[in-house]
């Protein structure tokens, strides 16, 4: 509460929270989030991240979901989704090229909030949401088990150059999505 004892407005300040918390796993790893650092780097009162994000898997759903929501639009965004002419192993391997090289502190940020899902059940639904968005948008151009596939080697190869300090090689990413692409359907997929 302010001098007067009222209550200042404030819209933004559960975005700023969540901001805040993508900053702190950026710099402290899943480890070091806590209410009290999250509230510290937003710089508002400890109540308030606790007021807005009950738990820290409360938080920790919030900041998944927003930091996974760019890969999946610009997939969803994607001309060659359109064209059933366009080399989508092409269009998808350059995506991926421009995911991993855009901001390299970025990725890892939200594979560190990706694979917190494996030790926090409740931030799977978020990351089965990721998977099942790119999944959709990739199914308009393929068929469902195929866009599974299609999202199973993106994400394989995305850790792949995380783990390995690699450079990403997109030629390699599109022949192997290409592979994907045009395997042969086994009776009953599909």
């Amino acid at each position: 509460m302010g001098a007067s004892g009222v209550r200042r407005h404030d819209p933004e300040r559960r975005q700023r929270i969540i901001d805040a918390a993508i900053r702190v796993v950026g710099a402290k790893g899943i480890a070091g989030l806590t209410h009290r650092t999250v509230a510290a780097e937003a710089d508002v009162p400890l109540g308030s991240t606790t007021y807005h994000f009950k738990t820290l898997d409360d938080l920790l759903v919030a900041a998944l979901r927003q930091a996974n929501e760019g890969f999946a639009e610009t997939v969803a965004a994607s001309p060659a989704l359109e064209d059933p002419e366009a080399d989508l192993a092409g269009a998808l391997a350059a995506l991926l090229g421009e995911f991993l090289g855009a901001d390299r502190a970025r990725v890892e940020l939200e594979y560190d909030l990706y694979l917190a899902a494996l030790r926090r059940p409740a931030l799977r639904p978020v990351a089965a949401e990721w998977y099942e968005a790119v999944a959709a948008a990739l199914a308009e151009r393929t068929d469902p088990v195929t866009a599974r596939a299609l999202v199973a080697v993106m994400d394989g190869i995305s850790l792949q150059v995380l783990l390995t300090d690699a450079p990403y090689d997109g030629g390699y990413a599109r022949e192997i999505l290409s592979r994907v692409l045009h395997a042969p359907a086994r009776r009953g997929e599909a």
